[in-house]
C-alpha cells in the first residue's frame, strides 16, 4: 500500500503532460445544451444543492469523461449514472467534460463548529499523510489546495463534505476502485473518524 501510495507522485507529473493525448478536446457550447438532464442532480452549471449529489463544476479536463465511460461500461457501478451514461457517445461525454471543467468551482459547504474540529485533523492527514499505515499525504496526488491534476486525480475541494465520506467510504469497502487501486488502498487503511475528518477538511479548501 506504502509503494502504491507514493507512485502517485510520479503518476501526476506524468498527467500533466498526458491528460491532452487520452481525451478528445471536447466543445463547452455543445456540452452546455447536451448538460439539461444533468441539472436535475448536478445543478445547471455543475454546483449540486444535493449534498450526496457532487459538484462537477470546475473538475479537472478528462476526469467527467473517464468517469462517465466506467459508469457506462460497468466499472463503476451506479444505477442512475448507468442509465445516464449508457445513451452517451464518447462525443457527448468530451463535450459535457468540457463544459463543466469551464465552469467555476464554488464552495458550497456550510462549516459547523463541529465540522471545523474534523477538519484540523483531516487537514494534518490531508498534508502529512499517516505514516501508521503508510498513507502518503492527500496532497500530492491532489494538490496542496485539492484542485486537482488532470486527468486521474479529481478537484476534491469546493465539494460536499457528504458526498466526499460517502466516496471515501465506498473505497474503504471495495465499492469502488479508482485509479490503479490507489484510492481503494488508502481509504482502506483510514478509520470512519479519519475519513470523516478528511471530508470536512477538503470540503473547505478553496
Amino acid at each position: 500500500m506504502f509503494n502504491k501510495a507514493l507512485l502517485c507522485t510520479a503518476f501526476t507529473v506524468l498527467s500533466v503532460f498526458t491528460w491532452g493525448n487520452a481525451f478528445a478536446a471536447g466543445d463547452a457550447a455543445a456540452g452546455e445544451a447536451k448538460s439539461a438532464v444533468c441539472a436535475a442532480c448536478h445543478g445547471p452549471t455543475g454546483i449540486s444543492s444535493i449534498p450526496i449529489n457532487p459538484n462537477i463544476a470546475g473538475q479537472v479536463p478528462g476526469y467527467i469523461a473517464a468517469q462517465l465511460k466506467a459508469f457506462k461500461t460497468g466499472e463503476r457501478v451506479n444505477p442512475v449514472m448507468a442509465g445516464q451514461a449508457a445513451i452517451l457517445s464518447d462525443e457527448d461525454m468530451a463535450d459535457l467534460d468540457a463544459f463543466y471543467a469551464a465552469q467555476d468551482a464554488q464552495t458550497s459547504t456550510s462549516m459547523t463548529d463541529e465540522d471545523k474540529a474534523l477538519a484540523e485533523e483531516g487537514g494534518k492527514i490531508y498534508r502529512g499523510g499517516y505514516a501508521k499505515r503508510g498513507i502518503a499525504a492527500c496532497m500530492s496526488c491532489h494538490g496542496p489546495s485539492g484542485h486537482g491534476i488532470p486527468k486521474n486525480y479529481p478537484r476534491v475541494s469546493a465539494q460536499h463534505k457528504e458526498y466526499l465520506e460517502q466516496q471515501l467510504l465506498a473505497y474503504k469497502k471495495g465499492e469502488r476502485r479508482g485509479y490503479n487501486g490507489i484510492m481503494a488502498d488508502i481509504s482502506f487503511g483510514l478509520s470512519e473518524l479519519q475519513i470523516k475528518q478528511l471530508s470536512a477538511y477538503m470540503a473547505g479548501l478553496q
